[in-house]
């Protein structure tokens, strides 16, 4: 297990039907994207997310949490936390939450700067999603504006 300020962080943007997966160093303040993993009515394929924790042998995981604009939970947050709670269950991982107002949009903006058609039904923006997420949470630790 890696300390504070060393971690290697897997984060995810949950969806009911994609959910969108970034690794992050702490140290370095980086993330990128992985492929995102296809869920079922928010149930991933856990073997999926059991290799990707081989793979990475991450020390914490980051959730993104959907909130209202207001900051209010909604159904989605429910759903998120417990995906969180279930990553924590099944991997005995930490899971912290994080605040991902706007960071789909802000994902589709960039998806589009990069000269993305507009069919996020095909070609998600889940990965980039995620990612903004991980740097939220880092800025964060920073004391920085999420």
């Amino acid at each position: 297990m890696g300390k504070a300020g060393e971690r290697l962080i897997l984060a995810f943007d949950f969806g009911t039907r994609r959910i969108g997966v970034a690794v992050g160093n702490e140290l370095l303040a980086s993330a990128r994207q992985l492929d995102p993993l296809y869920a079922r009515d928010g149930i991933p394929d856990w073997a999926v997310i059991t290799r990707l924790v081989d793979e990475w042998r991450p020390d914490l995981f980051v959730v993104g949490l959907p909130l209202t604009r207001d900051g209010e939970e909604q159904e989605m947050s429910v759903r998120a936390r417990k995906f969180g709670k279930r990553l924590f269950g099944r991997y005995g991982v930490p899971c912290e939450m994080v605040d991902e107002r706007g960071s789909t949009g802000e994902a589709k903006a960039i998806a589009r700067e990069a000269g993305h058609r507009g069919n996020y039904r095909d070609d998600s923006v889940d990965g980039i999603a995620a990612v903004l997420i991980l740097e939220s949470w880092f800025a964060q630790r920073e004391g920085l504006p999420g």
